[in-house]
This record gives C-alpha cells, sequence and structure tokens, in this order.
C-alpha cells in the first residue's frame, strides 16, 4: 500500500533516531521527489549506477547508507553531483541517507547484523562518537568460537576473503565490531571488554591500527565496508 514520502520520513526518523548522533553528513531526506511512495529501493552509496537502477525500477523512495552531501560546508556542484541530481530531478525520486544511526541501530543496524550473522548472542555497546555508541561488543555463546571458524564465517558473510591481522588467541569470546573507519576504537575495544577482547572487525584500517593489535595481541579482520553493507542491505530488503 503506498504511502505519504513525510509519513516514510517521520518512520524512519523515529526507528533511527538521527537527532542523537552529531554526524559527518545530513541524516534523513536529501532530495524530495514525488509525495507519494509506492515503491522503495535500497542500497549502499548514492552512486550514479545505483540511481539508474532505482529509476529503472520505477522506485519513489532511494534509501542509502552514503548520502550525497557531507561536510559542514556548501560545496560548488562538479559533473558527477550534477549527473546524480539530474537523475533525481528527471525520475522525481526522493533520496534518504542515514549513516551512524544505521551503524548504531541495535535491531537493524550494520553491526548488530555483523554480529548476529556471526553467532553472537549478547551485544554491548562501545565505540563512543561524541557521546553516542556506534559499535558492539559481541558475545559468543557457550566457549566461544574458534579463530580459524571465525575468519571463515567473515568470509562467507562477506562473499570476500578479510585482511586479518593475526595476533590473538585461538579462542574468542567476545568480538568487537565497527563497521565503518574503526581505527580510533581500537584501544575503546580493549577498554569494554576489560582485557578480554582479542578480535577486533572494522572495514578501514589504517597502519597504527593495525600495529597496535599485535602489540595487545589482538587479531584485526578487515572485511571492507562495500562488503558488511551489501550483507546489511540483503538482509533488509
Amino acid at each position: 500500500m503506498p504511502c505519504q514520502l513525510q509519513d516514510a520520513i517521520a518512520e524512519l526518523d523515529k526507528l533511527l533516531q538521527p537527532e542523537h548522533f552529531k554526524d559527518y553528513c545530513p541524516n534523513g531526506l536529501q532530495f524530495p521527489g514525488k509525495s507519494e511512495i509506492g515503491k522503495l529501493a535500497t542500497g549502499v552509496t548514492a552512486s550514479v549506477e545505483l540511481f539508474e537502477r532505482a529509476v529503472a525500477s520505477q522506485a519513489d523512495l532511494l534509501l542509502v547508507h552514503h548520502g550525497l552531501f557531507w561536510g559542514s560546508t556548501a560545496t560548488p556542484i562538479e559533473h558527477r553531483m550534477k549527473r546524480r541530481l539530474k537523475l533525481l530531478f528527471d525520475s522525481d525520486m526522493s533520496l534518504a541517507a542515514y549513516h551512524l544511526p544505521l551503524d548504531a541501530h541495535p535491531q537493524v543496524g550494520n553491526n548488530a547484523l555483523i554480529a548476529h550473522a556471526l553467532g553472537a548472542d549478547t551485544l554491548e555497546p562501545f565505540a563512543l562518537h561524541d557521546g553516542q555508541p556506534i559499535g558492539f561488543i559481541a558475545r559468543f555463546p557457550d566457549e566461544g568460537i574458534d579463530a580459524k571458524d571465525l575468519f571463515s564465517l567473515v568470509t562467507n558473510l562477506t562473499q570476500r576473503t578479510p585482511l586479518v591481522f593475526d595476533a590473538g588467541p585461538e579462542q574468542i569470546s567476545k568480538l568487537a565490531i565497527v563497521s565503518g573507519a574503526g581505527n580510533d576504537y581500537l584501544q575503546d575495544a580493549v577498554a569494554a571488554g576489560a582485557g578480554d577482547v582479542r578480535r577486533f572487525v572494522a572495514t578501514e584500517l589504517h597502519e597504527r591500527a593495525a600495529s597496535a593489535g599485535g602489540a595487545i595481541e589482538q587479531r584485526d579482520i578487515v572485511p571492507g565496508q562495500d562488503k558488511i553493507l551489501r550483507h546489511r542491505r540483503a538482509h533488509v530488503s
């Protein structure tokens, strides 16, 4: 049954609560199209290819994790932005984007879905961004999970062999998960686990974090954000 655009955005805002996050981008409705929504499309990034596919499927609203606009200052419209905006204007398709709110949500968020897909049964919020947690410490049931089994699960989940910095114990009871640039939360993961967290999943990892992981005998697992988010999209679409 079709719904009004303003009602769809209101429900998304109610679910994801973007007002609680100090983000790098505007969350919520980024481009208003037709007022009635009959078909919703979802994707990871507001790219030309995604816009073309959504338009071809006759979507009325496109919901993404990475939207069109970043930063707090206005910038000139260059050719790539012009092309994406033209697709929106010509099709009258609406665009909504939710960044950190979609990382952080305990039920439908990227990190929570990753944790449950890997077999975790308990989640504890961690990785504070301006006072708001955006990641989770995931606990595995019983005696935990073998490290090699975890690596295989991540590979199957993301359909990609992750980059692994292997410096921790063989049995895993807790796993720290941040599905974005997790470099700055490595020490938070250790602190949140009181020394018991020995695995850290991020989708981007800098050299300094990899080196720190080895120093504290921790395995860092880096599958790539595009693969993690495509799993989320397939799970909730």
